[in-house]
């Protein structure tokens, strides 16, 4: 009898990242668990990293950027609360890892980032992965991407120093806006949510990103 080859040498590493780094740590949303399962989180960083790439730690890509640590992501989308038919706007598309986490949880992903080239890579490795339902641009992310607005869910992966109001503003009636809140040093993961078009905003629990930079972003 002839072995069984595995057509995806990581899908272990994935179901073990899955457990004992998401699961284990309190995320419970199946979708979101599924798609950390079927998302190849080892193509969005470079070759000689791929071995690392389902480790319990970020991961530093270009532009002195990083790939989150798996259960942040998680836990960041498990607040964002995704619908099949929510349009999303992803802030920091980064290598596009996250990214394709939320085309695979929704129906349209807009994505934006303020490195061209980072852009350009993560589009690249998108396509290649047959995320058709994926925008990526290049601009000032802290300004969201009005004509595109307005939004169900607006995700951003750096820290502001304050909730920007244009993502608010940019934010659908019962939409969910999640970010690091505080100083470059000292940040809380927030979710706000526009009800009656006011915004509450919770504070969740410390964390630590790179800073958005842009008109509404931490200065530099």
């Amino acid at each position: 009898m002839n072995a069984v080859l595995n057509p995806d040498p990581y899908a272990d590493l994935r179901r073990r990242m899955v457990q004992k780094q998401i699961v284990a740590r309190g995320v419970r949303d199946q979708r979101v668990l599924a798609a950390f399962e079927r998302v190849p989180r080892h193509d969005f960083v470079a070759p000689y990293r791929a071995a690392e790439a389902y480790e319990d730690h970020p991961i530093i890509i270009g532009e002195n950027q990083t790939i989150s640590q798996p259960y942040m992501v998680a836990s960041m989308l498990e607040h964002c609360a995704i619908r099949p038919t929510d349009v999303i706007l992803e802030v920091g598309t980064g290598s596009g890892y996250q990214t394709a986490l939320l085309a695979e949880l929704a129906a349209e992903v807009f994505s934006i980032e303020r490195f061209a080239s980072l852009a350009e890579s993560a589009q690249r490795i998108l396509a290649h992965l047959n995320y058709a339902n994926v925008v990526v641009s290049t601009g000032d992310g802290s300004l969201g991407l009005p004509s595109a607005a307005p939004f169900d869910v607006i995700l951003v992966a750096a820290a502001a120093p304050s909730i920007p109001e244009p993502l608010v503003a940019q934010l659908r009636e019962g939409g969910r806006l999640v970010l690091p809140v505080g100083a470059e040093n000292e940040q809380f993961l927030s979710v706000v949510r526009k009800v009656n078009g006011v915004p509450y905003s919770e504070r969740l629990y410390g964390c630590k990103f790179v800073p958005l930079i842009g008109a509404h972003g931490i200065p530099h």
